[in-house]
């Protein structure tokens, strides 16, 4: 019995860093589009049981960072450019609105909580700490819904956000993070003087230098070395 509850937990630790490492992985844009995760690689790889590796790639293809081909394994996903088009087309719509809703009416609470997070962010990125960059910058337009009193809003937000993360990625790993805290700052000082054009303007702005940066770089064919790389990200 104490041998079989090892087991479990051994496993259930190497779920994490497995889940971990591909996740650093895929946000530090090492693995390439299309590119196929097999279970054998990866398990010996991490040196773990090939189980731990299914729940792992499951719990990735639920979040939509990895494809789920049946008979066929997992891939990082391979997004056409209308793919990409379409999510960042929905961030624009969505992202309107919260500003629509929150101009002119943050607390002093909120803009508390805003500014803090934009300094954590300024702190990250002096850091050089690329996964927490990427989480907090994602995070910002989250919380902006959050604040908006919106949380199916924020759910979908969040769905969004985490694909356009994705898809930065994937094809502009050039900077930290896809979100500036500098514009983050200029965001939120706009939000609570109520210049609902500047702040609009500064969303819009945002979004779109995005989507051209990642849209120019779609085409582009790279390659990885898939065990040296997950290796050196666990």
């Amino acid at each position: 019995m104490a041998t079989r509850q090892d087991t479990s937990s051994n496993d259930t630790s190497a779920d994490e860093r497995v889940y971990a490492a591909i996740t650093s992985a895929l946000l530090q844009g090492k693995l390439a589009p299309g590119a196929q995760l097999v279970e054998r690689e990866l398990a010996a790889a991490f040196d773990c049981t090939r189980g731990a590796i299914r729940k792992a790639l499951a719990r990735l293809g639920a979040e939509g960072k990895l494809t789920l081909e049946v008979n066929r394994g997992a891939f990082v996903p391979s997004p056409t450019p209308a793919d990409i088009r379409e999510v960042y087309r929905a961030r624009q719509i969505v992202e309107a609105g919260i500003v629509a809703s929150l101009c002119g009416s943050l607390s002093a609470r909120a803009l508390r909580a805003l500014r803090a997070h934009v300094k954590a962010e300024q702190r990250a990125v002096k850091a050089g700490s690329v996964a927490e960059c990427v989480r907090l910058a994602g995070h910002f337009h989250v919380l902006l819904a959050e604040l908006a009193g919106a949380p199916e809003v924020a759910a979908f937000l969040a769905q969004l956000v985490a694909k356009t993360e994705l898809y930065k990625a994937l094809f502009d790993p050039s900077k930290l993070s896809n979100c500036s805290s500098d514009e983050h700052g200029q965001l939120v000082d706009a939000l609570a003087q109520g210049a609902f054009d500047a702040a609009l303007t500064s969303m819009r702005t945002h979004i779109d230098e995005l989507e051209a940066r990642v849209l120019a770089q779609a085409s582009e064919t790279r390659t990885s070395d898939l065990a040296t790389l997950l290796s050196a990200a666990g």
